[in-house]
């Protein structure tokens, strides 16, 4: 009688078995999570951040890492936020913070238009994914949802690894699709 409760209680069976980890704090995720997922990743990395500002400061060689992905057939996709957008402006309000959501995008803009003209590397606007980040690795992601007025780094994130069709993995990537499917292309070159 022991034996099953034990087996449950270490060994997750479940829709839950999808969780890897889980950190109060976007911030509290090591880099070393972070380079090791984007290092793995051979086929797909998405970036559906709104700002997607932290990814350039905390991983100074991504841009270079981003590049020989693409060069090696790895689909790069960032999805975010229109920097001139209502969505921003008022994100900026609630945030009040002196770095404005406006800049930290430009940032990003910024280091794509570096990458511009190679294929494989796109990037859409989209305003829908405001309090939500998906960091998709081909069949692992990090999730974050925003909560009211933090900004990301304070907020939680849990790191999932699919492991069932319709589960965790596949709902939050099946949100990432549509948020793709609707999002405005943006010009690389003119960033």
């Amino acid at each position: 009688m022991l034996w099953p409760d034990a087996i449950r209680n270490t060994v997750k069976t479940g829709p839950d078995r999808e969780v890897v980890s889980v950190y109060p704090f976007r911030s509290g995720c090591p880099k070393a999570v972070w380079r090791s997922l984007i290092t793995k990743a051979t086929s797909e990395l998405t970036f559906a951040g709104y700002t997607n500002y932290f990814l350039w400061l905390e991983h100074p060689s991504l841009r270079n890492v981003l590049r020989r992905k693409a060069e090696n057939g790895c689909s790069i996709r960032f999805l975010i936020g229109d920097p001139e957008s209502e969505v921003t402006r008022h994100r900026e309000e609630t945030e009040a913070v002196p770095l404005t959501v406006g800049t930290r995008i430009r940032v990003t803009l910024d280091e794509l238009s570096k990458l511009a003209g190679i294929p494989g590397i796109e990037a859409r606007f989209s305003d829908d994914h405001i309090a939500m980040s998906v960091f998709v690795f081909d069949e692992e992601m990090l999730v974050t949802p925003h909560l009211a007025r933090l900004v990301g780094h304070d907020s939680p994130m849990l790191h999932i690894r699919r492991c069932q069709d319709d589960g965790l993995y596949d709902r939050f990537a099946y949100h990432v699709a549509e948020l793709w499917e609707f999002g405005r292309p943006v010009s690389l070159d003119g960033a």
